[in-house]
């Protein structure tokens, strides 16, 4: 990959790559000399243009898709041009900030809406996939609760030790009589105060296999529906995709489309999810991964602005961003993506 920065090259070079990636984003058509002479304060003829171009080329920074046919961003200058953004930095109108805010901060939603919510406003103003990679609740436990709610059916309430609130509705067995409910809260209490979800579960289970929880059956029933709707053991994650339509909008070519369709797949699998949130951990603030630079993207003529988000003690707990093609607006999104992150980490806290 070329190491070359904008701010190495000269001016006039600057401009002309500047101009073919603007005009990528803005058509996804490759742009030629001609085109670019009659550019507004590009007093260049055609040929000195093509030149530049071959120079820019030859620095692995533009391709040509075809003979005779104008210049594209490579993966490689698209990276250039996105580290020189993120060097400058950009911020969102009150507008956006606003949109994102209202569809996020709504009171009495659990963790869990208030992240599809969040998914929803980023897929919506960026018209791109939005992505939310959210591990299953790991810290301590202080409280679990079953509140009937008839047709059996129960309202499960558990409580982290930071004060985060989740609801799970559980089918009950038939025949449960209301004493079962009390039993079970009491039961998962006692073994669950200070302890993961994860180490509660295994101590859990493993008394219900040797019949050491003095439990009946049904009651016994409960407690694992409870477990349950948080299951999926340590360091399982929860992927929230929304606005996936916005990806095949443009796409015209059964292959592309087959290609986006795997990329997807790929996504709904926990092995890959995990994969997201390690690479958005490993460093903090907004992450770029354009293209080929990440194997999930490889052919798809995708890539992915995704920030991490925190809890009240700074540990990544989850990251949210966009998946969308690579000519997507950088400039727009990336600030877009770093101040929803934010503004779940504060929501959080």
């Amino acid at each position: 990959m070329p190491s070359t920065t904008l701010a190495q090259l000269n001016e006039r070079s600057r401009r002309i790559f500047m101009h073919v990636v603007d005009a990528y984003v803005e058509t996804g058509e490759p742009v030629g000399s001609r085109t670019l002479s009659r550019k507004q304060g590009l007093v260049l003829s055609p040929a000195t243009i093509r030149n530049v171009m071959a120079d820019l080329e030859e620095a692995g920074l533009l391709f040509s898709p075809h003979t005779s046919a104008g210049r594209l961003p490579t993966d490689a200058g698209l990276r250039m041009f996105v580290d020189g953004l993120l060097e400058v930095g950009g911020d969102l109108g009150p507008e956006e900030r606003e949109s994102i805010d209202g569809q996020c901060a709504a009171a009495g939603r659990s963790v869990a809406e208030m992240l599809e919510e969040a998914s929803s406003a980023l897929a919506g103003l960026t018209r791109c996939a939005g992505l939310v990679v959210s591990p299953k609740n790991e810290g301590s436990l202080r409280h679990i609760e079953f509140v009937p709610l008839g047709n059996q059916r129960a309202l499960v309430v558990l409580v982290s030790e930071t004060g985060l609130v989740e609801n799970r509705v559980v089918e009950l067995p038939a025949g449960l009589p209301p004493s079962a409910l009390v039993e079970a809260t009491n039961y998962l209490n006692t073994r669950l105060s200070g302890r993961t979800l994860s180490e509660a579960m295994a101590q859990i289970e493993e008394e219900i296999v040797q019949r050491k929880a003095e439990l009946d059956d049904l009651t016994s029933r409960v407690v694992q529906a409870g477990l349950a709707t948080w299951g999926g053991g340590p360091g399982a994650s929860t992927l929230i995709l929304r606005g996936q339509s916005a990806l095949l909008h443009d796409v015209t070519a059964l292959e592309d489309l087959e290609r986006i369709r795997g990329l997807f797949e790929q996504l709904e699998e926990k092995e890959s999810t995990l994969r997201l949130l390690d690479a958005t951990g490993a460093a903090d603030g907004v992450q770029i991964f354009i293209g080929a630079e990440n194997q999930l993207f490889r052919n798809t003529g995708c890539s992915m602005i995704i920030a991490p988000y925190h809890d009240q003690k700074r540990s990544v707990v989850g990251a949210i961003g966009v998946i969308g093609p690579t000519r997507m607006n950088y400039a727009r999104i990336i600030p877009m993506v770093d101040y929803t992150s934010k503004l779940i980490s504060r929501l959080l806290g």
